[in-house]
């Protein structure tokens, strides 16, 4: 069933956000200096002074003595050679998303698999009033969303099959109807486009496409998420011109980056 559509709470305290922000940052982009975590959040030098100190406290970030720079701790460590991954794959990304999103004005993300979940590693947010916010860092079942159908019909049968092998742990919604699931895919290989409509969020569509590296294997998806008022089949031809647009200028930098 799908959940609302994520939205910041009007509730939500400001420091505690940008203390979170900073995190995923330092996790999935690696080392930050403190001028480059205040433009990031638009914050005063002083400020992100004091949030990257409190995450050093808290072990979610380690100071180099070096250079001074701030690097994931030992709560969010991630493999160098995931880290390194993500980072390439942001820095060929960021371009043609914010294109995408000049071009359609909805917003624009980049994820990544593992396992059985998709993390979104980049986020444009679009300038509309109404419209789906940022989800950078944000995790979800990858069956459940536009960039993991892209990733999920990456894989064989064998290999879909043992990524749900069914375990007694698991939460009901991290169990995908295989069959239906299977047949989906198949669509999404022929297509190339992957299409959710209100699945992961009420109120939210989303449409995305492949990213592949230089052998041509898909390494992340490309999305364009728009509440779905604006949404119409009428619309959805212009929307995949320009995802192909970006997931190509996006694989073709990852290339020449090897």
């Amino acid at each position: 069933m799908a959940k609302p559509m994520k939205n910041p709470p009007t509730y939500g305290v400001t420091s505690v956000d940008h203390a979170l922000q900073l995190a995923v940052i330092l996790q999935v982009e690696g080392p930050i200096t403190v001028s480059e975590a205040a433009e990031r959040l638009g914050v005063a030098r002083s400020t992100a002074h004091r949030l990257l100190s409190t995450l050093v406290y808290r072990d979610f970030a380690v100071q180099n003595e070096d250079d001074r720079t701030y690097r994931a701790g030992p709560v969010l460590e991630v493999a160098d050679r995931a880290q390194s991954d993500v980072t390439a794959l942001r820095a060929a990304a960021l371009g043609p998303l914010r294109t995408l999103v000049d071009t359609l004005d909805e917003t624009a993300n980049l994820t990544i698999r593992t396992g059985r979940t998709v993390r979104f590693i980049a986020s444009v947010e679009c300038s509309r009033a109404l419209r789906v916010g940022n989800r950078e860092g944000m995790v979800f079942p990858a069956h459940q969303v536009t960039g993991g159908l892209i990733a999920l019909a990456a894989l064989t049968d064998d290999e879909l099959t043992a990524l749900y092998a069914p375990a007694p742990a698991d939460p009901a919604e991290e169990r995908p109807d295989l069959p239906k699931l299977r047949a989906e895919l198949r669509a999404v290989r022929q297509t190339g486009v992957a299409l959710n409509v209100e699945r992961s969020e009420r109120g939210l569509v989303a449409v995305g496409r492949a990213v592949t590296d230089a052998d041509g294997r898909t390494v992340a998806a490309v999305s364009v998420s728009m509440p779905s008022v604006r949404h119409s089949p009428d619309r959805l031809k212009e929307v995949v011109t320009a995802l192909t647009t970006a997931a190509e200028a996006i694989s073709a930098a990852l290339a020449d980056a090897h």
